[in-house]
C-alpha cells in the first residue's frame, strides 16, 4: 500500500525496503521531466528533509523524504532516462529506497483516498 505527502511524494513498504517516488500527478504537472538530481547511497534522511530536485521543461521542484531512513539505493535508471518518471512515476519510475526507516513517519501520511481527495 502507498502512502502520499502533500508535497506529492509516495512511499511504499516492501519487505524491508521503502520505495520513495514522486505522484503521476506530480509527474503530469512538471511536464516532461528532462533530469533528475539523485542523493548519494549511505545518506541519512529525516522526515520532510530534500533529497534532491526533479527538472522538467516546466519547471524545477525539490524532492522530501515522506519519511527517515537512509538511502540503500538510487534508481540509476533515471541518469540515462528521466523521462521513466513520466511514464510509471509509481512504478518503474521509483526515486530511491530506504533502508532503516522509521515506520511511525507512515502515521502523518495520506492513503490513496485521501490523497485523491486532496488533489481534487
Amino acid at each position: 500500500m502507498k502512502h502520499y505527502t502533500k508535497e506529492h511524494e509516495w512511499v511504499e513498504i516492501q519487505d524491508d525496503m521503502a520505495l520513495v517516488g514522486i505522484t503521476e500527478h506530480a509527474a503530469d504537472e512538471l511536464g516532461d521531466i528532462t533530469f533528475i538530481e539523485l542523493p548519494d547511497t549511505n545518506t541519512a534522511l529525516e522526515k520532510s528533509e530534500s533529497f534532491g530536485v526533479v527538472e522538467s521543461v516546466k519547471a524545477a521542484s525539490d524532492l522530501y523524504s515522506p519519511i527517515a531512513g537512509d538511502v540503500s539505493e538510487v534508481n540509476e535508471a533515471l541518469d540515462d532516462n528521466p523521462e521513466l518518471v513520466n511514464e510509471d512515476a509509481e512504478g518503474e519510475g521509483w526515486i530511491i529506497k530506504l533502508s532503516d526507516f522509521n515506520t511511525e513517519d507512515l502515521e502523518d501520511l495520506m492513503d490513496e483516498a485521501a490523497y485523491k481527495e486532496f488533489i481534487g
